[in-house]
C-alpha cells in the first residue's frame, strides 16, 4: 500500500489541488483513505498532517474504513427532511442493523448520510451505487436493495 500511495502522490505533486485528487485516487485505488497513508501523502506535498487531516475529514465523500459491495446514499438535504428522509434513513438504519454511516455485518451495504443529491423535485431522494432514486420509501429502497443483491445484514 506505502508504494501505491507514494506513485499517487507522484503522479499528482506539481498539480494545483494535488491534494483532493491524490485522496481522490487513494480511495479508488483502495476503496478508503487508510489514515496511515495521511503522513506519507502529507510529506509528498510539504504539508503538515493536520493539513492533510483536516481536508481529509472535512470532506464526507472520504471513507476512514472499506465501504460496502454496495453504497446507498440518503438525502439529508431540507427539501428532502421536508419528505420524511429522517424517518426513513431511521428505519432503513434500523431494518439492516446498522448506523446511518455504517455497513452490515455480512458487508453489503453502506448506508451514508449525504446534504444534497440534487433531486429535490423527487423528494426523499436516494442514491445506490451512483443511481438515483426518487420519491424514495421504505419498499423502493427494500426492492432497489433486493434487486441490487444488497439486502440483509
Amino acid at each position: 500500500m506505502q508504494d501505491h500511495v507514494q506513485s499517487i502522490c507522484a503522479k499528482h505533486s506539481n498539480q494545483p489541488g494535488a491534494l483532493l485528487e491524490i485522496l481522490h485516487d487513494v480511495q479508488e485505488a483502495q476503496g478508503y483513505v487508510p489514515e496511515t497513508s495521511l503522513p506519507m501523502i502529507a510529506e509528498a506535498l510539504n504539508l503538515s498532517r493536520a493539513e492533510v487531516y483536516g481536508v481529509f475529514t472535512f470532506y464526507h465523500d472520504f471513507r476512514k474504513a472499506p465501504a460496502g459491495r454496495h453504497v446507498l446514499k440518503l438525502c439529508a438535504a431540507e427539501a428532502c427532511q421536508s419528505m420524511g428522509s429522517e424517518r426513513l434513513a431511521a428505519s432503513l438504519a434500523k431494518a439492516l442493523g446498522i448506523e446511518i454511516g455504517g455497513t452490515t455485518k455480512n458487508g453489503a451495504v453502506t448506508v451514508e448520510s449525504v446534504y444534497c443529491l440534487g433531486n429535490c423535485a423527487l423528494a426523499p431522494a436516494a442514491m445506490l451505487d451512483g443511481k438515483l432514486i426518487g420519491r424514495a420509501d421504505e419498499s423502493k429502497l427494500g426492492r432497489v436493495l433486493a434487486a441490487g443483491k444488497a439486502g440483509g445484514a
